[in-house]
């Protein structure tokens, strides 16, 4: 049984199914990928395997704290003590050291979850405008720029194919950026990333799942686990008892309340993150190329008539309510560095929560509960690491190794992290 119908609890089914599993679904919404993996970035983003904690984002947020629309916001509030030890197990992240290494398991996930993806679309033609033609980070600020030159050089020694460019590079990769060619110190270009529309992708591997005999519960409220002598026996939804062999927690934000039932404490906090969809009309310069402006941590996706403009994170606790100066920030920032890409007015705008980790890992594998497995956690990177993980996961349940080093994937690594 999986619980979660986003685009991780989706692929899990999916691997799961084709092991020769019984599989069950139940999510809470009406249909597959109706949150967090609605009107996300849509980027398969290996390139973004730098962890939010490092050595240099405790300089930027303190720079960022009273700005109501800078690309990181705490929402400090005298009872969230969830807040206050997700942040400082982030700390504890930030040194240079803590950051290499959560930036290798990162990519262990990711450039395997990518190949995944590019084997599941050649077995079953999925479509769901998806574009294949890599990732373009632009940086204005020459000191940004260097930065990001040496996180490439990291990523690079960890499998990362990442090419650096010049300001006019980047603009033959992507001639939409034309626009803003004075402005540029340089690019990143990641050739093998890849773009598409996650919402799309997992309606419709939810539909594959059903032809090889997944059932959904869709619609359905998940009130709790039924457990004792270590092992859950069913959970508790307002349609009654669901019983399984085994489950899997693929509920993104809301995983933590559902493991603290049975004494599990993951320490994943929602960040609330925004996206613009804009209609693309013919002659209108939009970009094709998939863009990350990493100045404002906003990301850019073409998805067939469609642009997708999405970015920035808001610490505030599990609150889906759209701040509207942050929503119409990132359309004006959108609408600078692409002033001709669409109609802005009628963007449809969105906030969604992400599950994430003080070290930006997902938390992957079993529990000391002997049923219960994790699938959680993934930050902004869920469409990017969906496929892996959901692979990885059914392995793991199958009984077979996984195709990757599992060390330092699974809950146990926060134990030496462990906050009172």
């Amino acid at each position: 049984m999986v619980l979660g119908a986003g685009v991780v609890g989706v692929t899990t089914a999916w691997y799961l199914a084709k092991a020769g599993h019984e599989v069950v679904v139940v999510d809470r919404q009406p249909g597959a990928g109706l949150e967090t993996s609605f009107a996300n970035g849509g980027q398969i983003s290996p390139c973004h395997a730098e962890p939010w904690a490092n050595p240099s984002t405790p300089l930027k947020a303190l720079r960022w704290m009273g700005v109501e629309d800078a690309p990181l916001v705490f929402r400090w509030r005298r009872w969230d003590p969830p807040l206050w030890a997700w942040s400082t197990r982030f700390l504890l992240n930030c040194p240079a050291g803590r950051a290499r290494v959560n930036t290798d398991r990162t990519l262990r996930v990711a450039i395997y979850s990518r190949g995944c993806l590019q084997a599941l679309r050649r077995e079953t033609g999925i479509e769901y405008d998806q574009k294949t033609l890599g990732i373009l980070h632009v940086y204005r600020d020459p000191h940004e720029f260097g930065h990001a030159v040496a996180a490439a050089d990291l990523m690079g020694k960890f499998g990362l194919r990442r090419q650096v460019k010049t300001p006019d590079e980047a603009v033959a990769i992507e001639p939409a950026l034309a626009a803003v060619h004075s402005q540029l110190a340089g690019a990143i270009f990641t050739p093998d990333d890849e773009s598409g529309d996650a919402h799309k992708f997992t309606r419709k591997l939810a539909a594959l799942c059903a032809e090889r005999g997944v059932t959904f519960h869709y619609g359905t409220r998940i009130h709790g686990f039924e457990w004792s002598a270590g092992r859950i026996g069913a959970i508790s939804t307002d349609r009654g008892r669901l019983r399984a062999d085994a489950y899997v927690l693929a509920l993104g934000s809301w995983s933590p309340q559902m493991a603290r039932q049975v004494g599990l404490e993951l320490p994943i906090y929602p960040a609330k993150g925004y996206s613009a969809t804009l209609p693309v009309a013919e002659g209108a310069e939009a970009p094709c190329v998939s863009i990350t402006d990493d100045e404002h941590k906003m990301v850019y996706s073409r998805l067939g008539d469609r642009l997708r403009c999405a970015g920035t994170a808001e610490l505030a606790g599990w609150n889906d309510a759209m701040t509207r100066i942050r929503a119409e920030a990132l359309v004006a920032h959108a609408k600078a560095l692409f002033p001709r890409a669409g109609d802005f007015a009628e963007a449809e705008l969105w906030a969604g929560l992400r599950p994430v980790t003080p070290d930006s890992v997902p938390i992957l594998g079993p529990t000391r509960i002997d049923n219960l497995f994790l699938n959680t956690g993934h930050g902004t990177l869920g469409w990017t690491m969906s496929c892996g993980s959901g692979k990885v996961l059914a392995d793991l349940i199958s009984g077979r190794p996984a195709d990757i080093d599992m060390t330092g994937l699974g809950l146990e690594r926060f134990a030496s992290l462990r906050i009172a």
